[in-house]
């Protein structure tokens, strides 16, 4: 009966990766928010995250709560200069891999959330 319980423990533990996404309350920000996991445990448990908005790294406690957000495993249309993104739309860059627009920068540019850090791209050139 033990070991039923064990295993039964063992399979509802969601293994992360570097790049997953989780909720935690910024310290620096003051507000919740999508983190995004820099680094594991051997286990596959999280041990630090970052913020995209500040980019403070910190600790993460395990027991927090935790949400699956979007991870680098996610299908999502190749990265074009040409085209117009929003806030939230997820590309994949040749480079850099998946990556989330999180914010317009004047015009034509945005801020891209990749797995390492943000960075900022150009989008809505019709001369590229």
């Amino acid at each position: 009966m033990e070991k039923q319980t064990v295993e039964k423990q063992a399979v509802e533990k969601q293994i992360y990766a570097i790049g997953d996404r989780v909720e935690k309350l910024c310290a620096i920000c003051q507000e919740e928010r999508g983190h995004v996991v820099a680094s594991i445990t051997k286990r596959g448990l999280i041990s630090r995250v970052t913020c995209p908005k500040c980019g403070t790294r910190g600790s993460f406690s395990n027991g927090a709560k935790l949400t699956r957000g979007r991870s680098k495993s996610v299908n999502s249309e190749p990265y074009d200069r040409k085209r117009t993104y929003r806030t939230g739309q997820t590309m994949s860059h040749p480079i850099w891999g998946a990556g989330e627009v999180t914010a317009l920068i004047e015009p034509r540019k945005i801020d891209v959330l990749f797995a390492d850090r943000i960075r900022r791209l150009i989008h809505s050139r019709a001369d590229a």
